[in-house]
């Protein structure tokens, strides 16, 4: 897909999508699948992950010294590196984010053999989804906080960001979101643009 520009011709920018939880079932993998899918639907290079493809033990720097960064650790560092942006929907555990998630960014965030910082200059979106009336809230200024600090330099987080409430209505037998979400499409909308404009 190409994306024109005053500049002129370029490829679009290319962008992860993935939730912060490894249950089958979760409402935030649907909602990050629906995002890669709204964001294609825009013209977006998109790729869509499963963090229960990528386990890896509690980060410790005893691990790290002994065996180095975990083989997946390495795959999602490359794998970010060669993509623009990313885009995590995270379920809320105690008005914070999942341990999952902490222990993937962590290692991710290691410089390991190369060197190499995945999260500098990358385009980030959040957004989180509960059963409950809050549909995440609480969780996402922590994510945030944390996106935009991490590796030293942190990532560029779009001002816009979604929380689904009532998470469990929200979605139909194949899995796509239900009824209307401006605020969500908005999100996605920011999102691809701000990478495109950055890339």
């Amino acid at each position: 897909t190409l994306v024109c520009n005053f500049k002129g011709i370029k490829m679009t920018a290319k962008l992860i999508f993935f939730a912060g939880s490894a249950r089958k079932e979760s409402f935030n993998k649907k909602l990050a699948k629906a995002a890669s899918e709204k964001a294609k639907e825009l013209g977006a290079d998109v790729t869509f992950i499963d963090l229960a493809d990528y386990d890896m033990p509690i980060i410790c720097e005893d691990y790290e010294a002994e065996h180095g960064l975990p083989e997946n650790a390495k795959k999602l560092k490359k794998l970010f590196m060669d993509h623009d942006g990313f885009l995590v929907s995270c379920p809320e555990y105690n008005s914070s984010i999942t341990p999952l998630l902490k222990n993937t960014l962590d290692w991710m965030s290691r410089p390991g053999e190369d060197n190499s910082n995945c999260f500098q200059g990358k385009i980030t979106a959040i957004m989180g989804a509960s059963p409950g009336p809050l549909g995440g809230m609480r969780m996402l200024p922590e994510l945030r906080n944390l996106l935009c600090n991490i590796a030293m330099h942190g990532t560029h987080v779009i001002p816009k960001q979604f929380s689904l409430s009532g998470a469990g209505d929200e979605f139909d037998d194949n899995g796509n979101l239900k009824g209307d979400h401006p605020l969500f499409e908005a999100t996605i909308k920011q999102f691809v643009e701000m990478a495109n404009k950055l890339k």
